[in-house]
């Protein structure tokens, strides 16, 4: 039996988006062109980006269909009509390099232990130039969630705008673009089942943004390029879906009784729960599980696969020897009893090797 409980790194597909990707293949015209078949296309494109904008609460010409996350990010950071960027510690690298590339001035706002932001060292940034502010709706690592509403009073105030990568929130919890009211939000679709390669940017109406890449009047003239008709529809189709996991994931961490649970004292994503086991290393834990047959994740993993330092664990002043041993566990909408039950198994046996080795 193999259990999957990376679902933060990407979810299994849902059936709901592989059947509309199924029917999509069936359309052969250009969206962008005016006969029947480029019209089919269209009716297409035109019901996913509604779908999506029903599913945060927006009107859909605010929805910009992008590559994925990272896209939508460097087209916010990059495009906003700003003189500067401030990020908080603990943004995916897309946010944070994107800021770096920018050109523009970039301050970072700290956080606290539990991995929560520091609301006065925010207000102390938000003097001088008009600024974007850029805070994730919750942590890809830990699951933490931020205090958006906060952060857009106080940004608001300065005459800043107020970015958010909502990617690990769609579906896990309430996710509504004008409460508090953004100005740019993204979102992805293989965090919630489903395809990779398709996200969105929501832009607020009459904000300008600059695009990335130019030579087309797709998207409204904001992301040149035929769109990707089949993936769209893939994400369209479960934009509104959700899932229920808190009683699994509560049921998970009752067993953790030896480690380490980050964030656990603040309000998480109900399917994230990211832990250390003192005195192992998150690369040992990481082939022990996956020998038991659960899939799991270090803390921070890059593109290459190895396992990596955790910038969130450290900006949160977590000690290495124990950042070094963070194992993310994240559940999705195919998570069941049995899985959990597998992940216990498997947990029990290498925690009572690791205390037999450590009393030998």
């Amino acid at each position: 039996m193999r259990s999957y409980l990376d679902h933060n790194a990407t979810s299994t597909l849902r059936p709901e988006a592989k059947a509309a990707m199924v029917r999509a293949m069936d359309c052969t015209g250009n969206a962008s062109s005016v006969h029947g078949e480029g019209r089919a296309a269209r009716k297409v494109l035109d019901d996913a980006r509604e779908q999506v904008a029903r599913a945060v609460g927006v009107i859909p010409p605010m929805v910009v269909f992008t590559s994925g996350g990272s896209e939508a990010n460097n087209m916010a950071l990059k495009g906003a009509p700003v003189e500067r960027i401030i990020v908080s510690a603990i943004e995916h690298p897309s946010v944070l390099q994107a800021a770096t590339a920018s050109g523009k001035p970039v301050g970072v706002i700290p956080v606290d232990a539990d991995g929560v932001i520091d609301l006065g060292a925010l207000e102390e940034l938000l003097h001088g130039p008009k600024a974007l502010v850029s805070v994730m709706a919750a942590n890809n690592e830990t699951g933490v969630v931020q205090p958006l509403a906060d952060v857009v009073r106080l940004a608001q105030a300065h005459g800043c705008l107020v970015h958010s990568d909502a990617v690990q929130v769609l579906g896990k919890r309430m996710l509504n673009f004008g409460l508090p009211p953004l100005d740019f939000l993204t979102l992805s679709a293989h965090k919630n089942g489903g395809p990779v390669g398709t996200g969105a940017v929501v832009i607020r109406d009459g904000v300008p943004v600059e695009p990335l890449i130019h030579g087309g009047g797709q998207e409204l003239r904001r992301r040149a390029g035929t769109e990707n008709l089949v993936t769209i529809a893939g994400f369209g189709a479960v934009a509104g879906l959700k899932q229920d996991v808190m009683h699994l994931r509560d049921r998970l961490e009752a067993e953790l009784d030896s480690a380490v649970i980050f964030g656990s004292k603040v309000e998480r994503l109900p399917n994230t729960t990211c832990f250390a086991l003192p005195g192992m290393k998150a690369e040992t834990l990481l082939m022990a599980f996956d020998l038991e047959g659960v899939a799991v994740s270090s803390g921070s993993a890059c593109s290459s696969g190895k396992v990596a330092k955790s910038h969130v664990l450290a900006a949160m002043g977590v000690k290495p020897e124990i950042s070094e041993a963070a194992i993310r566990v994240s559940l999705g909408w195919d998570t069941r009893e049995q899985d959990i039950e597998h992940f216990t198994a498997a947990w029990r046996k290498i925690r009572d090797r690791h205390k037999a080795r450590a009393a030998a």
